[in-house]
This record gives structure tokens, C-alpha cells and sequence, in this order.
């Protein structure tokens, strides 16, 4: 069984996540949404509530399972049994970070692959923490973010 996860924050989700996943859910037999607790970061949203906005959204989708974790996302793999992780791309500084992070990856464990998907061109501006400061000044943000993520904001 070919098992990738998509590694993220997701706070809030937005239209440009959910875009990567449905275009990545054909390439494998099960995807797993991996809702991290970033220590660097100061979330908007906890845990379980973007865990249960994915579920939400993907609710008909039976090959995308939603799971929190904290901790390096390799070790998450390696539990999982993913041997392919699922990145999206949106700039070249998109594009740096997520290589960097990708060759350590590696170095820390060869078998799995980082799968980069480019973002489609329409979405490439679209990002959580530009979602987060719209809402701060109480922005409209219905455009930005799946409709399911709407009553959570």
C-alpha cells in the first residue's frame, strides 16, 4: 500500500491545501493529513479544532485519514509507514525551505521520498498566515479558505 502523508500546520486550512491534496490523493492509496504542533509557532487554532475542519472537508473522501502529532515529521513517517511525504510549492522561497528540509529528510531516513507539488497559479498567494492577518483586521476570508473551515472561523 503506497501511504503518503502531507505534513502541516493547517491554521487555518485554505483553498491551496485542500487544491495539493486533491490533486496528490490519485497518486497514492492512502494519504494522511498530518496536523503538527509547531513549537515555533503560536497557533490560532488548537489542535483538535484543525483536525476536525479537515475531517470535515475530506469527510467523503475515504482514502485521506486526518491525524494530529507533534514531533519530527520524519519519525511521523516512520510510524505511519509513509514512505512518501507530499509538499506544496508555491514560491522559489517555498521551494528552498521545503529542499533543505527534503535533504535532511533523506539524510535521516532514505527510504522515504518528499513528493513536491506546485501550486496551482491561482492559489500561489494564498497562504495561512495571510489568512490569519486577514482575519485579525476582520477580513473576509469566505474566498481563501474551504467552506467547511467557515464556521470555525
Amino acid at each position: 500500500m503506497k501511504i503518503a502523508l502531507f505534513p502541516g500546520s493547517f491554521d487555518p486550512v485554505t483553498i491551496a491545501h485542500v487544491d495539493i491534496m486533491q490533486r496528490s490523493i490519485s497518486l497514492f492509496d492512502k494519504v494522511i493529513i498530518g496536523v503538527g504542533a509547531n513549537s515555533n509557532k503560536q497557533p490560532m487554532l488548537p489542535v483538535e479544532t484543525r483536525v476536525k475542519i479537515l475531517e470535515n472537508v475530506f469527510e467523503n473522501d475515504p482514502k485521506i485519514e486526518v491525524m494530529p502529532y507533534e514531533g519530527l515529521t520524519i519519525n511521523f513517517c516512520k510510524r505511519l509507514g509513509a514512505l512518501y511525504m507530499i509538499r506544496g510549492i508555491r514560491t522559489v522561497s517555498d521551494f528552498e525551505y521545503e529542499k533543505a528540509i527534503a535533504q535532511m529528510n533523506h539524510e535521516l531516513e532514505p527510504d522515504i521520498e518528499s513528493i513536491f507539488i506546485l501550486s496551482n497559479p491561482g492559489y500561489s498567494s494564498i497562504s495561512s498566515t495571510i489568512v490569519r492577518d486577514i482575519l485579525r483586521h476582520k477580513g473576509d476570508i469566505s474566498k481563501f479558505v474551504p467552506k467547511e473551515a467557515m464556521k470555525y472561523l
